[in-house]
């Protein structure tokens, strides 16, 4: 179940330096699909979380991916995604166990005070439906449609590996 992490916690984006997530927090709230580019269940609702994360890229929201790889395991899996959406390398898991995130796929969005707002783990479309509009009334968005007849059929997600907790 997601928890509030820490504000001290570096996120590392593929393209550039590493931030804290006080850092990154400072003019915007955070939402972002966590992803493992090793699981097909991550690959299936790519399309879908792109589709998402496009909808808010123009709104008060920092919009990323979190994927559990390396920054080029990252590349390759997004593919264009990783040059048009923020993306996070957390080959550790630490990122994702500081969220308390049990299952990839998940949508999560933070505050800017650093509070978890919503989470959703795997890919239940009401649940990440509840995230979006809350994350679409917080930014004054319009939230997208989840899901559409392109997005695929529920499942529980992927969980994380046992070695990492």
């Amino acid at each position: 179940m997601a928890k509030d992490p820490s504000l001290d916690l570096t996120l590392r984006p593929i393209n550039g330096g590493a931030r804290s997530l006080r850092e990154l927090l400072t003019t915007f709230h955070l939402a972002f699909v966590a992803l493992d580019p090793f699981t097909n269940e991550s690959a299936w609702i790519l399309p879908t979380a792109a589709r998402i994360l496009t909808n808010f890229d123009e709104a008060d929201v920092r919009v990323a991916f979190l994927v559990t790889g390396t920054a080029e395991q990252a590349r390759i899996f997004l593919g264009p995604h990783s040059r048009d959406t923020l993306t996070f390398a957390d080959p550790s898991y630490a990122a994702v166990k500081d969220f308390g995130l049990e299952r990839l796929p998940a949508f999560v969005h933070v505050a800017m005070d650093g509070t978890v707002v919503n989470a959703a783990e795997g890919w239940h479309p009401e649940e990440w439906n509840v995230v979006a509009e809350e994350l679409a009334r917080v930014t004054a968005w319009l939230a997208p449609l989840i899901p559409t007849g392109r997005d695929p059929g529920p499942f529980d997600g992927s969980p994380l590996p046992t070695a990492v907790g």
